[in-house]
């Protein structure tokens, strides 16, 4: 990478923005690397009640917060809109009026002030998430990109090129917990409930399914996993029988966490690449964790994954890749509109 301390006079600081879904952030960072705020107004009270995202309520949410978030991020920052070399924001993939509330406040924000603007893909912001809590991690590596609406393998040659190797026929791994969890009952987001719950069942009590495991096949499927459960629990209530949750729990877990294990391990190994990336909600798992550092010790290959707050979404990770997009001039026009189905490596 090129020393950008040639290329600039004074430390670049990223205003970022990110309303892909149920979170209203902004964020300074400068150099690409250093937080120096990162406000998140979570909407997760608001749509507990419904058991997942409601988008039209979201985008609502989105505009009553922007601004103040953005305005605390400044403040926090200890910096003002003119000191800003880039405004960066995430315009897909998400929820389309969620995605349009951001870009619409991002465009506004750089025709007023003069600066650059920058199209963040969501998926790349998770991954450089991990560039935040690790200042040494450098390309090349394979990152395993696992949330409620995404579950994808990634090779990143580079800091700006990226190869998707496979991802989720249907249901995303995080959208499975969420789904599972609301039939056992368990509030919203279910993820970390189940998570919670499995640490005292038993991960072998029930044969649930593994989807797609062929070797060398990178993509994935839990739509027959969360069928197969709900098929148990049905079952289970029609005869009356009494079920052990924490085993459900556990089980369900332990399939999940398998199948994306080995297919990251095989995609590192293909790829010749020596270090994993986690990336995304779900990694925070506790179990994904534990079972990914075992694999990859084994293997000798190097485990890399963000602090907690930094696996949900957040606009650090947002001004993190937008970073590495100015470098090279990657901007995009006051043209930039919402791409809730955004391809991963699509240009802007």
């Amino acid at each position: 990478m090129e020393d950008y301390k040639e290329k600039f006079s004074k430390p670049c600081l990223i205003l970022a923005l990110e309303t892909s879904c149920d979170e209203t952030s902004a964020s300074v960072v400068a150099d690409g690397r250093i937080v120096l705020s990162d406000v998140i107004s979570s909407q997760i009270p608001v749509h507990q009640k419904f058991g997942g995202v409601v988008p039209e309520i979201a985008s609502r949410k989105h505009i009553e917060n922007v601004i103040p978030v953005v305005d605390q991020a400044l403040r926090e920052a200890k910096v003002t809109l003119h000191d800003i070399t880039a405004i960066g924001v995430t315009y897909g993939p998400g929820l389309v009026g969620a995605l349009l509330v951001g870009v619409s406040v991002a465009k506004a924000l750089s025709f007023a002030a003069d600066k650059p603007l920058v199209g963040v893909n969501h998926l790349e912001g998770h991954i450089f998430a991990n560039f935040l809590s690790y200042p040494e991690l450098e390309p090349p590596f394979m990152s395993l990109v696992v949330s409620g609406g995404h579950t994808s393998l990634v090779h990143v040659k580079g800091y700006n090129e990226f190869e998707l190797l496979g991802q989720t026929r249907d249901d995303a791994a995080g959208e499975a917990f969420d789904k599972i969890a609301r039939v056992m009952k368990l509030p919203y987001p279910g993820g970390p409930y189940i998570d919670r719950l499995a640490k005292t069942g038993n991960p072998q009590a029930i044969a649930f399914p593994r989807a797609l495991t062929g070797r060398d096949n990178f993509e994935f499927s839990f739509s027959g996993l969360k069928s197969a459960v709900l098929n148990y629990l049905h079952s289970a209530a029609q005869r009356g029988e009494e079920v052990n949750n924490a085993d459900v729990a556990a089980s369900f877990q332990a399939a999940v966490v398998d199948v994306l294990v080995s297919k990251a391990l095989q995609a590192a190994n293909k790829c010749c690449v020596q270090k994993i990336v986690l990336a995304g909600g779900v990694a925070a798992n506790s179990e994904l964790k534990l079972k990914l550092q075992q694999q990859c010790q084994q293997a000798e290959i190097g485990l890399y994954y963000p602090e907690t707050i930094l696996c949900t979404d957040n606009a650090a990770m947002i001004a993190c890749r937008a970073y590495y997009q100015h470098l090279i001039g990657n901007y995009a026009d006051l043209h930039l509109n919402a791409i809730p189905s955004l391809k991963l490596g699509a240009g802007k």
